[in-house]
């Protein structure tokens, strides 16, 4: 369970796990498309060029 000392939000921690399992599906299909895959692959090039600066 979530330490809700750090927590920024008054959300209760099971609606946070019912939102979380209800957009779960539609997040890991965009992952998996063409499309979430050039984003990812943008995503992780800006992240390395950050850390080589």
């Amino acid at each position: 369970m979530r330490d809700t000392k750090r927590s920024k939000t008054n959300i209760p921690e099971e609606s946070i796990e019912a939102i979380a399992r209800c957009i779960y599906p539609d997040i890991l299909a965009y992952y998996e498309s063409e499309e979430g895959q050039r984003e990812f692959e943008k995503w992780k090039a800006a992240k390395k060029e950050e850390r080589e600066k």
